[in-house]
């Protein structure tokens, strides 16, 4: 896997996230986009692609998530999702974990919530998008539902996440934007 292949992948990939996000009822609300999402399954890819993008942009994170190193590149000229610009990419490095597809796996978008729980984020997204508490409470069974809320080390701001998966892409919906998570750790 290349930056070059990623870019001639980028737009199928963004016109099935588009089609999923409406499908979730989620492009009403103009959301923020704030960034879209790598997997990859060896160290040496993800070193790879981290110096390639490193031509493209500039690393403005670089934490430990998980356990494992997780990098934001803020890119020079944004990637576009119907018309949203995407600025940042996170390339995870890998876990123990195989994925069946390497590239682009998700985008997160930003859901303006004073949430700090999964729960309150879920209550606030159902009462602006109230058909989606089907797919949440499982009743929509194609489309897998996670709730976390994940933290780099140095984390201050809660981002409290609710994942939608579905044939091999994710949208992920959480309060707070990467850069300013990443602001609130310095």
């Amino acid at each position: 896997m290349h930056y070059d292949q990623l870019i001639q992948n980028w737009p199928d990939f963004s016109q099935r996230i588009t089609t999923f996000i409406q499908r979730l009822g989620l492009d009403s609300l103009q959301l923020e986009c704030d960034h879209c999402a790598l997997r990859v399954n060896s160290h040496q890819a993800a070193t790879q692609l981290s110096q390639e993008f490193e031509q493209h942009g500039q690393v403005i994170s670089n934490n430990m998530i998980n356990g494992r190193p997780i990098l934001i590149i803020k890119l020079n000229k944004p990637l576009s999702l119907e018309g949203l610009d995407v600025n940042c990419v996170e390339l995870p490095y890998p876990s123990d974990k195989v994925y069946p597809q390497e590239g682009w796996e998700h985008v997160e978008l930003v859901f303006p919530s004073p949430a700090l729980t999964c729960e309150q984020l879920i209550a606030d997204l159902v009462s602006v998008v109230p058909d989606i508490s089907d797919i949440i409470n499982d009743n929509v069974t194609d489309i897998k539902v996670k709730q976390s809320s994940p933290k780099g080390d140095n984390e201050r701001l809660a981002n409290p996440t609710i994942a939608f998966k579905s044939n091999g892409i994710c949208v992920k919906v959480h309060p707070q934007s990467i850069e300013a998570i990443i602001a609130s750790e310095s």
